[in-house]
Parts: C-alpha cells; structure tokens; sequence
C-alpha cells in the first residue's frame, strides 16, 4: 500500500488554463533512504554499532542537534529490512524513510490583472495613508530563511539582501536554477524603493538563502530539516516554507520544533489541491499556517483550506522576481505565478517587519492573527481572515513616520505555461471544519499522535507481523 500511495513536498504554484487550476500529484516513495532518530542514552560507540547493524548502507547526512543519520542503501530490500531489524529496539527513537519531494512549479497567464503588485496594496503594506511602510521599513538585522530552491543573489533587485547561505541538497550550488526561490524571496524582501522592479514586503529586511530543493525543483525531507536547523542556527527571526505535502513526518516536526523552542516564526504554504486535508509543514501545530486569496478577497480556487489553516494572504497572478539564468523560466528577470507559495512570503514579510519593532515570537503571531480582515470566508477557510500590515503594526503601537508609497515601475513579460513534474506524497482523510475560535492561539489540531514506527508496520504488514 505504501508504494502505491504518492507524497510530495511540492512548490505550491498552480496553473491557471482556462481559469481552472490544475494540481498535480504523482511520484514514487524512495526506498533507497532512511532516518534513523536514536535515543538520548545512545552513546557515539552504540551509534558506530548500530551503523555496523544497518549492513550495506552508508550515513549521508547527519543532524545533529536531532540526534539523527539519514542511511542510503543501494539494496533492494533495504527499507524493509532495516524496520524490522529495529522494531521495538530500545536504542531508536523512531525509524522513517527519507521521504522525495518534487516540485510542482506552474506559471500563470501574466494579463489577467492588470495591476501589477495589486497584493502590496491589498494588505496595506503600500497605500496613500495607511500603509505600513509608513510605520516602518524593517531593519536589515532581521533576517528571513528562505527554505526553497535558491536564491538568485545576484539579481539586480535582490543585489547585497542576502547574508547567509546553505545548500542543503547535492546541488553544485546554493544559485537557484529553478526560479522558485528566487520569485519567494521576491515577495518577501525585494530592494524597495529603489527605481527598479518590484517591492518586497519587508522592504528592508534581510534573507537567508536556504537551498533544500534541488535544480529541477526536487528534495528530500532530510535537506528541508536539515535547512530549518541551519536557519535556526544562524539567528532567522523568520523561516518561509512555501513547500509540503500530504504525509506526516517525525523528523521534520521534530526540526520545526527545535526552530520554534528559539524564537523562529514558521510560515508555510497551505497548498493548492483545494482541499481541507492537512498539508504539511503547514499543518503541524507551530506553524503558521497561509492561504491564497484573490485580488477581489475571495478564496483561490486552487486553495487548501480548513480549521488548520490559520490566515490568508494574496496569492493569485503576484508579480515578482525570477533569475535570469533559470532552466524552467524563458522568459528573464520578472514575472507571474499564482500559489499558495506565493501567500506564505507576504506572511513571512509581515513577520519580518513586526519582529523590526521590537515584537518576538509569539507575540508576532499574535500579532497577525488579531488584525488580519475578516473577509468572507474566515471561519470556513480559514480561522483569522486575509493579513493586514497596517493594522499589525499600528497593534504594536509604533508612532507613524509618513514614507513615499512605491509603485512598480517595470512591464513583466508574460510567463508561458510548461507541463510540470510529477510530485509525490499519500492524502490524509480530512476533518470537518468547526467553526471558528474567536479567541487567537497559536496551535492547531494534527493527526500527528501515531508512532511512526507503528504508521510504517500498518503500510508493511508482511514482515511487521
């Protein structure tokens, strides 16, 4: 059963054809990679031990602060092997395969709105009186991890935003030669107010480039982990992730929250299959959690939705940077993509500018959820309604210091459409949605409380038994 289910960690961009979305799902689980989460009481010479147990593989990666080995085999019957060696051993925490994610990354038809950073002004980031860029332009001492397929550094309109780099995939580099990343950090943190291109919603804030998908747009959750302690590490104030998919992993949880217990806000993309299953990372408890709306407020139809998800955010034909050297993205410098991908990064932007005044953790998230719109839609699709930077950051009581509004000055190009790839990841059964909580908080409810170890013996019973 396990083989035949599919999983994805999947950039979350949705084609528009016809004006009807259309997600994707396809790929297979990688039995060739394993997760290995030991106890606390093991030792490093138990661990050389258990390596010496798992015959025929080899430790590719480690992550340390996790107490974690990703193993690689190139036998067969590696995954099945290795779970039945270690049921019920009092040495491992939980054993979990080293799940593949694929992107999905679908352009969209750039004339469809003619406004072109309509999103800037929908959630008063850019407005004549009651923008937030009148409150503050962020402070280049906070820093947002971009969790993505790179950034374009070089970019002319992200040129000296970016202060840390990692590569966490077998790429030969940290440049992002698919577009994704670059087109996110875009959004969040563009050079602002400088003649040229687009505004980023954190304006002056800073990014990390944390590469956890490969060039063609694809990874495994260990690199994604393995970003999220990086970024955790180098002091983000902030982390991005407009990724996930359907399946539930330990391991990722556990890197979340190792990012959480040190201050780091979590955005992530809902997804784009329409759906009110849960989507991971976007579903677990210390996420928060975005949806895509459209320039008229209403719910994307790509859209995931649900009591998990937290707020909403512009998502339908953005405008922003794309490299000028991308393999999937003809077209140079510029353009439109539609996506929960593109909703989490002005959430992520918002965040970046409320930890600028002075605000952290949870008090950001508080933050958010307290003033964002409540447009149609909140308490079905969402529980907080569509973010407001004006409103978010007045909450923090900052004194108003009247600023130019930036309008865009380039003409993009139009992004033609391109058949994406297959993604992989198993569909969890969906809940009903209550209806919704006036009081804020910060957790959300996840089918997450099954032994890892016992999900993966209910998908192998022939050798579990």
């Amino acid at each position: 059963m396990l083989m035949r289910r599919i999983i994805t960690i999947a950039f979350l961009s949705v084609i528009v054809l016809l004006l009807s979305p259309l997600p994707i799902h396809a790929s297979t689980l990688n039995a060739n990679r394993l997760i290995i989460r030991y106890r606390t009481t093991v030792t490093s010479n138990n661990k050389v031990k258990i390596h010496s147990e798992v015959a025929g593989a080899e430790v590719v990666k480690s992550l340390s602060p996790l107490n974690i080995d990703v193993f690689k085999s190139t036998d067969a019957d590696f995954m099945e092997r290795v779970i039945r060696h270690f049921k019920n051993d009092p040495r491992i925490q939980y054993v979990e395969p080293d799940f593949l994610a694929t992107a999905v990354e679908i352009p969209n038809d750039s004339g469809l709105f003619e406004n072109r950073q309509w999103g800037m002004y929908k959630i008063q980031a850019a407005a004549s009186l009651t923008s937030g860029w009148n409150i503050t332009h962020g402070n280049s001492s906070v820093k947002v991890a971009v969790i993505d397929s790179g950034i374009d550094s070089l970019h002319e309109d992200l040129a000296g935003k970016v202060k840390n780099v990692k590569n966490c995939t077998d790429s030969r580099t940290s440049d992002d030669l698919f577009g994704h990343g670059t087109h996110v950090a875009g959004i969040i943190s563009a050079n602002t107010n400088n003649k040229i291109g687009v505004a980023g919603v954190g304006y002056d804030i800073s990014l990390m480039n944390a590469k956890a998908l490969s060039d063609n747009g694809s990874g495994y959750y260990s690199w994604i982990a393995d970003c999220i302690i990086w970024s955790a590490d180098q002091g983000a104030s902030v982390i991005n992730m407009s990724l996930g998919g359907t399946d539930y992993s330990q391991m990722l949880e556990d890197a979340i929250n190792y990012a959480r217990d040190k201050g780091v806000v979590i955005v992530a993309a809902a997804g784009n299959s329409n759906s009110n299953g849960f989507f991971y990372p976007a579903a677990y408890s210390q996420v928060l959690s975005v949806a895509a709306t459209d320039d008229n407020d209403g719910k994307a139809s790509f859209s995931n939705f649900g009591n998990w998800v937290d707020v909403a955010a512009p998502g339908v034909s953005i405008l922003s940077i794309l490299p000028s050297h991308s393999n999937y993205f003809k077209t140079k410098n510029y353009g439109y993509l539609s996506g929960t991908s593109m909703a989490a990064p002005y959430v992520a932007g918002l965040a970046g500018l409320l930890y600028s005044v002075n605000l952290k953790g949870d008090d950001v998230i508080k933050a958010i959820f307290q003033n964002s719109d409540q447009i149609t839609g909140t308490g079905k699709f969402w529980k907080y309604g569509r973010i407001n930077v004006y409103k978010s950051l007045i909450s923090a009581n900052i004194s108003v210091n009247p600023s130019p509004t930036l309008t865009p000055s380039l003409t993009p190009t139009v992004i033609p459409s391109f058949t994406p790839t297959p993604t992989l990841i198993p569909s969890l059964t969906s809940t009903p949605i209550p209806s919704p909580d006036p009081t804020p908080v910060e957790t959300k409810p996840v089918k997450n409380n099954k032994k890892m170890l016992s999900r993966l013996c209910d998908r192998f019973p022939r050798f579990c038994d």
